[in-house]
């Protein structure tokens, strides 16, 4: 099994993580999908993400909102997302660049640690460090489909 440990911003009573490149992300147990909150010309310039789709109907947030899809890398403390999906909406009032889904962690161990203000991140010998999560819809419902893609 392998750990990974980040550090949550003490500023926020929520489970705020601090990435290394300086960006905050929300750790939402309730989420079901990754969504950016920030001006998504950070996410294309700085992080480099590439629009999908636009239009995309997410729940939650006391309504329906929508947003438009994007791909892109994203390191979690050494938890690798190749061609993550996330949403970008920035009109939800945030204080952090972006909300990571319990989605994200399918398969894994997480542990908010208030006391030491850390993440821990299990993943068990059967996973991988490498992710893919992708936001697919049928019948007019999205899934989130999360799983460790295997190194050789």
């Amino acid at each position: 099994m392998k750990q990974f440990t980040m550090r949550l911003d003490k500023k926020h009573q929520r489970p705020v993580v601090v990435l290394k490149n300086g960006l905050t992300a929300l750790l939402d147990t309730g989420a079901y999908i990754p969504v950016w909150t920030d001006d998504e010309e950070i996410l294309t310039s700085y992080l480099g993400a590439v629009f999908v789709r636009d239009n995309i109907k997410l729940s939650g947030f006391g309504g329906t909102a929508y947003g438009n899809l994007y791909r892109v890398n994203i390191d979690l403390g050494g938890i690798v997302y190749p061609n993550m999906h996330i949403i970008a909406n920035n009109d939800i009032d945030a204080s952090f660049n972006f909300i990571l889904s319990a989605a994200m962690f399918d398969g894994l161990i997480y542990q908010i640690d208030t006391v030491n203000h850390v993440l821990n991140i299990d993943v068990p010998d059967t996973e991988s460090i490498v992710r893919n999560l992708r936001i697919e819809s049928r019948d007019g419902r999205q899934f989130v489909l999360c799983n460790g893609i295997k190194q050789e």
